[in-house]
């Protein structure tokens, strides 16, 4: 099986000449059998990719990030048996009543669900957690499939959470061939305007984080990377992040597992979008379905997000609505959510109307005052979010040059990012339901929409580090303020 973590964007691979696969899309992964195009002694394999953007693509030719083209992931040769297991599914039940850490029944329940590569009944799969001293002995059925619950001891289950990241060994034992992961058990949910994790009320002191390298440019791929932006994030305050606007790589997920950092992950459905075409949905629904299929058994992931500030009209609504209901077909135990815009405006009151409010459990929406609005506002603003869900502001931030000092009131000063921090979190204190937010950004990332000489030169400089990572004022704004959370 030749296994591709991501290549941006549309691609074409041969192996010894011979065409296996085609895959469309820059941040998914994708594999194909080539069995039977493999020869003893040496083989060539051709990767054939092409990086340009298109009006149909997912994202389309406006985006704010650096395009970068090519494999830019990893790239593996995996041996499997003729039968494996393709797909499997591990996760605390939404049946399991949780409340304030606790179930309220002496029990809980996992599911579990697991696909083969063919439809073959009775292939006998072993599912073994020993630290929970679990063994079940399965069977497929006439579609190769296994779908079973079964209950587990609260007392010996330690729920996973940012401040006990506990994962469990899970073995599956199919022919002999046994497959390995670390999974943790959580329940999230909203009640009103309460985000609740394991049954209590969390408030997700988050920022935004770009799949760049800490230093520089390029593509982050590995441990290392992620370990270096995530405990910057850490150093931040943070139990939470938004990996924006894409689904990123499988080491930054695991990572952020690993050290207790809860993750939205989201689909580049990013500003205009070609909404009346077939080919377009088809397209996100496909990225959809591999963020969900990949990262389905990872903890820490409690939002599914659809989308980005996206313009509204009947065809969007369309669009994402369908997008979010087959979301909840192939996840049930997480949240949807997307960032909207604050569309009514009037004078001082700034009010949410998007009608996908029906669509999603949190409300989350990106807000600019202080960059693209005077930030001597911000004292004066009320807002009118008339939906009883949580709310999290997935983007809030302004420009500056790290080193650049200056008046609070002169633009891509640090001073100037940090008056803007803090007349922005005086603000966002007065909003209901505050449930968490996501400044835009952990660190100053390279996009080619970003031209001014001398100051931005070709990176988007909103971020809280430096693209070297020197940490800016405002970062001590924000740590503080998150002290208090």
């Amino acid at each position: 099986m030749l296994y591709f973590g991501a290549v941006n964007y549309d691609t074409h691979v041969y192996v010894n000449g011979h065409h296996v696969m085609h895959h469309v899309g820059g941040f998914t992964p994708f594999n194909a059998d080539v069995t039977d195009q493999l020869k003893d002694g040496e083989n060539v394999v051709i990767v054939k990719v092409d990086n340009k953007r298109h009006a149909e693509d997912v994202p389309t030719q406006i985006f704010d990030w650096w395009n970068y083209g090519g494999i830019t992931r990893d790239v593996m040769l995996v041996n499997v048996p003729t039968t494996y297991i393709e797909n499997y599914k591990l996760a605390l039940s939404p049946r399991s009543q949780i409340v304030n850490g606790k179930s309220v029944n002496s029990k809980l329940s996992l599911d579990f669900a697991l696909n083969l590569n063919t439809k073959e009944a009775g292939k006998q799969v072993t599912l073994s957690i020993p630290e929970l001293k679990i063994k079940q002995l399965l069977t497929t059925d006439a579609e190769g499939r296994i779908s079973t619950s079964f209950d587990v001891k609260q007392k010996m289950l330690q729920l996973w959470s940012p401040e006990n990241p506990k994962l469990y060994d899970v073995e599956l034992t199919l022919d002999g061939n046994t497959l390995r992961d670390e999974i943790g058990f959580r329940t999230i949910e909203t009640l009103g305007k309460q985000l609740l994790l394991n049954g209590q009320p969390i408030f997700l002191r988050g920022v935004s984080i770009h799949e760049e390298a800490p230093n520089g440019g390029g593509r982050a791929n590995g441990t290392e990377t992620a370990h270096t932006l995530l405990s910057w994030a850490k150093e931040l305050g943070c139990n939470y992040v938004r990996l924006a606007h894409y689904p990123h790589n499988e080491y930054m997920i695991r990572e952020a597992e690993r050290m207790g950092i809860l993750v939205w992950s989201e689909i580049p459905v990013y500003w205009t979008i070609a909404w009346k075409n077939e080919k377009t949905f088809a397209n996100a629904k496909r990225q959809l379905t591999d963020m969900i299929l990949r990262d389905q058994n990872r903890a820490n992931i409690i939002i599914w997000s659809i989308a980005n500030e996206t313009p509204h009209s009947p065809e969007r609504d369309q669009f994402l609505g369908n997008l979010a209901k087959y979301a909840r077909t192939l996840d049930n135990t997480r949240l949807i959510s997307m960032a909207m815009e604050v569309t009514g405006a009037s004078n001082y009151v700034n009010r949410l109307q998007d009608n996908m409010h029906e669509y999603v459990d949190v409300v989350s929406f990106n807000q600019y005052i202080g960059w693209y609005r005077d930030v001597n506002d911000a004292p004066k603003m009320k807002w009118e979010i008339p939906y009883d869900k949580p709310v999290i502001i997935s983007e809030f931030g302004g420009g500056a040059k790290a080193g650049l000092h200056g008046e609070k009131n002169q633009r891509w000063t640090e001073e100037f990012q940090e008056n803007l921090y803090i007349q922005n979190l005086a603000m966002l204190d007065k909003i209901e339901g505050l449930s968490g937010t996501t400044p835009w950004v952990l660190k100053d990332f390279r996009s080619p929409r970003r031209v001014l000489d001398g100051i931005q030169d070709y990176y988007n400089r909103k971020g809280l580090y430096s693209d070297k990572g020197e940490k800016k004022k405002a970062f001590y704004i924000l740590k503080k303020w998150y002290e208090g959370k």
